[in-house]
């Protein structure tokens, strides 16, 4: 579990295929990794990895075939810059919302400007995740815990800061750039919860009166 607070940033320093799919080492002089065993888990990019090999300077990890297919990994080149987070501790502060590392996702980045010091990204997601991304609500951007301010149809905008553009690699995003997202863990299980079964993939079924009739508001 993680917060979408990134620690620091490295770079993918090794890309290897190993028997259908893939070895990665990720390098980073600014994370600790004095903590860190072998078996622990580091959000890179947002993608949940399981550290195998343990050096000073970051990790190697084994790519599944399922994590290459619904990540941007299948893409990356070696030097490739991520973002990186250790799982959280239950000592941390949670600074921002709690994050799987299970990506949801691919979205891209449609529109960049920008306004006063911040910097607004406007970017389109799945059709399927949009009922999961709400105004206000919380979604994690290649592992970076993001506040949504406004939604148009398939389309999220988000407001990001100056620190946040210094600590994370999206100040390096550019229009087309394709990102990992993940959506609020919450409204998934709430969906879940309220209907009892797994919906469509074209279905939206979460509604207002839907809610208001299990409970959850009045």
């Amino acid at each position: 579990m993680f917060t979408g607070i990134i620690e620091a940033t490295g770079t993918l320093s090794e890309l290897r295929a190993a028997q259908g799919d893939l070895i990665v080492r990720v390098s980073s002089a600014n994370l600790d990794m004095s903590d860190v065993n072998l078996g622990d888990s580091i959000a890179t990019n947002g993608v949940c990895l399981t550290v195998v090999e343990k050096f000073i300077d970051g990790f190697r990890a084994d790519l599944s075939n399922e994590t290459i297919h619904l990540t941007q990994f299948a893409h990356y080149k070696t030097g490739q810059k991520v973002n990186l987070e250790k799982a959280l501790q239950p000592i941390s502060r949670l600074g921002g919302h709690l994050v799987s590392g299970h990506v949801d996702g691919v979205a891209v980045v449609r529109e960049i400007e920008s306004n006063a010091r911040a910097t607004e990204y406007w970017l389109e997601a799945p059709a399927d995740l949009m009922k999961y991304i709400p105004h206000k609500g919380s979604v994690a951007i290649d592992g970076i815990s993001l506040t949504v301010n406004e939604v148009k149809g398939n389309q999220f905008k988000l407001t990001i800061v100056p620190h946040t553009a210094q600590e994370t690699t999206i100040a390096d995003f550019k229009v087309g750039s394709k990102v990992n997202l993940e959506v609020d863990q919450i409204a998934r299980y709430l969906e879940r919860l309220v209907l009892g079964a797994q919906p469509q993939a074209n279905e939206s079924t979460l509604t207002a009166s839907l809610l208001a009739k299990a409970g959850f508001i009045k």
